[in-house]
């Protein structure tokens, strides 16, 4: 039986994990739960699956849930909670599901301490990917992709040589304003914003889709993933979201991952990997979707995509800026403080009054992150 610690156990791809571990009783058992406000959903978690530990965001919710957690139930709190969750019970594989770069010190915290890590939490290998995919290697630690275009490479690459990789696709929706002009998104709300066609995800990352930075923030997560060129990686909108991603091979082999856009499908491989099990999820039906549509990448209509590839391959401390000043923004346009159009604005003002540096430590990146920050707030 696989011990599963989660980050982010309230959140979409947190209940979406523990609706497969519902599914396999017999695969799986939970050792510990995060959250970060949401006390009455953690504490129902907590008593269906009674884990060693469970963490809230701070000490007054962490006490709040004290009383209702079942016996043998102890509960952290802060920054040092998620480390605890994700280091130090006996969990055999830590799933990341926590949002923004809050994950990059307990999920550094999981590798130290062995564990596997089923990553979900894009912005760890954005900010810090040359010192989180070092560690792990130094550690023999595995990371295993949890979103459904990096899980589909995974699956692509299986079994072959990286020297014989041309070209990496991503596979992007285009999100909510797919069809719409630039002109037409000067006004739209956040509710418009939120209505994705196709996957079921979080705020952050619906807004991130709709503005194509989520795509970036994967451009960037596949270059320290797969040891890539930013040249050997491209990206193609794909309204059905049925081909996940697909590898080009230097004979011009392509291998593509389908399936229906379910996130359970990718969290169940990375914790059931290398083998497969049944999910709980619909097959595919080539037959009754009948047609599949694809379109080139327009980067004038989504300048955001093409600035990630910039600080991409500025790398340094520009991917982190990049991130840091994306989570500002969007968290302003979701409070109704600026127009959706502005979260581009923003980033590109803050990404261009960084002067690029090395961050060769935590601290380092800690630094230019609170600076992005204050910046992205004011702007």
């Amino acid at each position: 039986m696989k011990k599963i610690a989660l980050l982010g156990s309230t959140g979409s791809i947190g209940t979406q994990t523990l609706d497969i571990v519902d599914h396999h009783p017999d695969l799986y058992r939970v050792v510990a739960l995060s959250a970060g406000s949401r006390v009455d959903e953690l504490v129902e978690q907590a008593n269906k699956y009674r884990p060693a530990l469970v963490s809230l965001a701070t000490k007054e919710l962490a006490d709040r849930a004290a009383p209702h957690l079942p016996p043998g139930t102890r509960v952290a709190y802060g920054e040092q909670g998620l480390i605890e969750v994700a280091a130090s019970t006996d969990a055999d594989i830590v799933v990341t599901a926590i949002m923004g770069s809050r994950g990059l010190p307990a999920t550094m915290a999981a590798i130290d301490a062995g564990k596997t890590i089923a990553l979900a939490n894009k912005e760890t290998l954005v900010t810090a990917g040359h010192l989180v995919m070092k560690r792990a290697k130094e550690r023999g630690v595995s990371i295993l992709p949890v979103d459904s275009e990096h899980s589909a490479i995974f699956q692509c690459l299986n079994g072959e040589r990286a020297q014989t990789v041309k070209t990496i696709t991503l596979t992007a929706s285009g999100g909510s304003f797919r069809d719409r002009t630039r002109d037409e998104l000067a006004s739209v709300t956040v509710e418009q914003a939120l209505n994705h066609p196709n996957w079921s995800m979080g705020a952050k990352i619906t807004i991130d889709s709709a503005t194509m930075v989520n795509k970036g923030l994967e451009v960037i997560e596949a270059k320290w993933l797969y040891d890539v060129d930013y040249d050997q990686i491209k990206v193609l909108i794909h309204p059905e979201s049925i081909i996940h991603s697909y590898v080009e091979f230097v004979d011009n082999s392509v291998v593509a991952q389908l399936g229906l856009p379910d996130m359970r499908v990718p969290i169940q491989y990375a914790l059931t990997y290398p083998d497969r099990q049944p999910t709980p999820t619909e097959p595919l039906d080539l037959a009754a979707i009948g047609k599949l549509h694809f379109r080139e990448m327009d980067y004038d209509r989504y300048p955001a995509l093409r600035l990630a590839f910039q600080c991409g391959r500025l790398g340094q401390s520009a991917p982190t800026v990049y991130n840091a000043a994306n989570e500002i923004a969007v968290s302003r346009f979701l409070n109704g403080e600026i127009a959706f159009l502005d979260i581009e604005r923003i980033l590109q003002e803050v990404v261009d009054r960084h002067q690029v540096c090395a961050v060769d430590y935590i601290d380092a990146i800690d630094e230019i992150d609170r600076w992005a920050r204050s910046v992205a707030a004011k702007v």
